[in-house]
Order: C-alpha cells, then sequence, then structure tokens
C-alpha cells in the first residue's frame, strides 16, 4: 500500500488505536487487580492478626472469642477435616496470596460457594476464617464490557471510514483514465450526501459532459465534412462551364450557400462551446422576431404577427437565430408559405399550413436528417440548431398537428 494514501494513514491509525485501547486495558485490569488484592488485604489482615494473637497467648479458643468473631460476622472453621474441605476444594479460587518466608507463614483469601476464607498458616498450625458478609464487587467485568464497547465501536468506525472512502478509491482510477477518454463512471452510482460521494458524482457528471462535448464535436465535424461536400463539389463543376450570367449567377449560389453553412457551423460551436451557460437578458417578443426575419429576409407579408409584445428573457443573438429557422421551416414546408406566429405567456408559437411531419419531432433533431422516401425534403441544421439554442436558452420544442395545421411551440420550461 502506498504509504502517502489517505487508505495507509486512517489503516495505521485504526491499528495504533486499538494497540493503546487494548495496552490501556490490560493496565487498567492489573491496576484493579493490584487494588482489589490491596483492599482485601487490607480488610482481612486485623482478622487475621487478631487470631495468631489469641493463639499465640491462649494456645486456644474458647467460646468467648469464637463468639467475638460471630459479632463481627467472622467464623473460625474447626477441625483440620473441615479445613481441607475447603482449601482442597477445586471449585476454591485464590483471591490474594502473600507468603512471609521469614517466618514460613502463608496468608491467602479464598473464595467459595459466595464467602471469602482467610487462610493463616504460621508455625506449621493452619486457621481457617470464613467471613459471613462477604461482598465481592466484580469491577473487572465492566472494565471488560467497556472495553468490548470501545473495540466494537472502533472497528465499526473503521469499516464505515473505509465504505465511505472507497469511491474515492474508485473514483482516482477513473480520472487517471480520462486523459484516454474513457468516460464510464457507472461505478459512482451511489447513494449519500457525504463529501466523498458528492464528489465522485460530480466527477461523474463532469465525466458525462466531457463524453457529450466529444460526441458533439464529433457529429459536428463529421457533418461539416458531409454538408460541404455537395457545394464544393457542384462549385469546381461550375468553374469547369463557359463563364455566362447563368453560370455565374448558379456560382454565387454556391458561395451563398457556403456562406450560410459556415455561419450555421459557428452557430453549433458556440452552442456546443457555451452549453447552458449563455448570457442571457430581458427583450421584446418583437424585437426578436423582427430580427429574425432580417437575417432571414423573409417579406412581411409571409408572416402574420398575433402575439403580445410581452419580453422574455432569452440570449437575443442565439434565440433570434432559433426563431429564423422556425419561421423559414414554417414557410418552406407551408402550402401557403406563410406563416402565423403568436405566445401564451412566455411561450412562442408558430403555425403554418401543410401535411404532418412525417416522423417523431426527435427524430428531425438530428444534425442533417432527411425523409430518405423524399431526400430532399431535409431539415438541415436547423431544428438541431433551434433545438440546442431553445435548449440552451431553458425552452423545449413541442409539435402538434391538427385540422390541416401544423403547430411548432418554442415552450418554456418551468
Amino acid at each position: 500500500m502506498n504509504r502517502q494514501s489517505i487508505f495507509f494513514t486512517i489503516s495505521v491509525s485504526f491499528f495504533i488505536t486499538l494497540l493503546l485501547v487494548i495496552v490501556s486495558f490490560f493496565v487498567l485490569m492489573t491496576h484493579n487487580y493490584s487494588k482489589k488484592q490491596t483492599e482485601l488485604f487490607d480488610k482481612y489482615l486485623p482478622v487475621a492478626k487478631m487470631v495468631i494473637r489469641k493463639y499465640v497467648e491462649t494456645k486456644t479458643f474458647d467460646e468467648e472469642f469464637h463468639q467475638s468473631l460471630v459479632d463481627i460476622q467472622y467464623k473460625l472453621i474447626e477441625p483440620m477435616g473441615n479445613i481441607n474441605a475447603i482449601t482442597y476444594n477445586p471449585k476454591t479460587k485464590v483471591l490474594l496470596d502473600k507468603k512471609d518466608n521469614r517466618r514460613d507463614g502463608v496468608f491467602r483469601v479464598l473464595y467459595l460457594d459466595d464467602h471469602n476464607y482467610i487462610y493463616l498458616k504460621t508455625n506449621n498450625r493452619t486457621f481457617l476464617i470464613r467471613d459471613d458478609h462477604t461482598l465481592n464487587t466484580s469491577t473487572h467485568i465492566y472494565i471488560i464490557l467497556v472495553f468490548l464497547i470501545v473495540i466494537s465501536t472502533i472497528i465499526l468506525l473503521y469499516i464505515i471510514t473505509l465504505r465511505k472512502l472507497t469511491p474515492l478509491r474508485l473514483l482516482k482510477d477513473k480520472v487517471k483514465n480520462l486523459g484516454d477518454e474513457e468516460f464510464d463512471f457507472d461505478c459512482c452510482d451511489l447513494e449519500g450526501k457525504d463529501e466523498v460521494t458528492l464528489l465522485a458524482l460530480e466527477f461523474k457528471e463532469s465525466a458525462t459532459k466531457l463524453k457529450n462535448l466529444k460526441e458533439s464535436r464529433n457529429v459536428f465535424i463529421r457533418n461539416i465534412m458531409h454538408e460541404l461536400k455537395t457545394p464544393i463539389t457542384k462549385g469546381k463543376f461550375l468553374t469547369q462551364l463557359d463563364q455566362n450570367e447563368a453560370n455565374n449567377e448558379k456560382l454565387k449560389s454556391v458561395f451563398n450557400r457556403l456562406e450560410g453553412l459556415i455561419n450555421e457551423f459557428a452557430t453549433i460551436e458556440e452552442l456546443i462551446s457555451s452549453s447552458k451557460n449563455v448570457e442571457k437578458n430581458n427583450y421584446f417578443l418583437d424585437d426578436i422576431v423582427d430580427n429574425a426575419m432580417d437575417i432571414l429576409m423573409v417579406e412581411e407579408e409571409q408572416v402574420t404577427k398575433k402575439y403580445d409584445n410581452k419580453k422574455i428573457n432569452v440570449n437575443y443573438k442565439l434565440f433570434s437565430i432559433a426563431i429564423k429557422n422556425l419561421i423559414d421551416n414554417a414557410i418552406k414546408y407551408s402550402t401557403s408559405k406563410q406563416v402565423t406566429i403568436s405566445n401564451e405567456n412566455e411561450d412562442v408559437i408558430f403555425i403554418n399550413e401543410g401535411k404532418k411531419l412525417d416522423y417523431e419531432l426527435d427524430s428531425y433533431f438530428e444534425p442533417f436528417f432527411k425523409n430518405e422516401e423524399k431526400p430532399k425534403d431535409s431539415f438541415g441544421l436547423g431544428l438541431y440548431i433551434t433545438y440546442n439554442i431553445l435548449k440552451a436558452n431553458n425552452y423545449e420544442l413541442k409539435y402538434e398537428y391538427k385540422d390541416g395545421v401544423n403547430i411548432f411551440t418554442a415552450k418554456k420550461k418551468i
């Protein structure tokens, strides 16, 4: 693993934390055990001294002494058989064991059947005293429980952290491939609101935009070659003919066609480059329509205006081109060679008499889409440019055919 990696840093931090917790646990358990032994020693040593002192003085234990032990909730176990039954019982636990090598003495605290026993051995004499008021607090159980909770929490947090950072590792591999134009970011289809997931989703969205931009430019370049080929071939052919007025007019129309294509290509390039970030402002609809008609050089009587002159929020230059293309198509494919423009709020509506479209409207949004049955019926780049201009201006194009009338609506998105 790369030592500079954030995963390496997190893993090392986790193991160090885990190690410190384990060490702290053992230190705490050792301290607790030592404290427990000290408490037992301090509690039972005075009783042990009292018994030994009595034995040294009298060599026996009378009823009065036994009663004194009972009064302080202790009982002296006799005879030796009873002592051995307790000390050699396999269930007996040794809680404290201290030896005095100088006096060959042994001081132990035993535990059996909810009772503590003080085991004394000195000068070959054995004593056993039962504590009838045994109160053993098992604090080590709570320490172990807390330790298990802490360890489990640390491990869970480590797993959660690694899972949260997993998209970062996948993202790193995917970003490395962006330079090779590999835009597949399916790895980042994750739910969540944390920063890493949001970053992964942002990169996925950026990669999708780059992919669409690449495809758009490929379409753009491919169709430049396709569309320029015909007028160039025709122009080359006309230059080989005799120079007369008719041929010169045809040659002029070729150059006009080339100029129109270059202008359309420039519009496409602007749309591809700017995407949705076009500058918009409020303009009167009448000014936009008049500008579109000037660009198209259409006759006034071919356009019937039935709209309210309201302001709409668009990019003036681009939206004028979209209106121009919709007017041009409406007139070109109208049986009456006329178009009526109306509006509803910010929606702009184009109405012309003619036959219904042969295909779904979306099909005409493809560059240079042509009716295969009638190759001359082509919308060229017109609706392709219009679709993208409307999209950049937060509009969409809708189509309806009713009672022999085509209705195209540039509809404002909510």
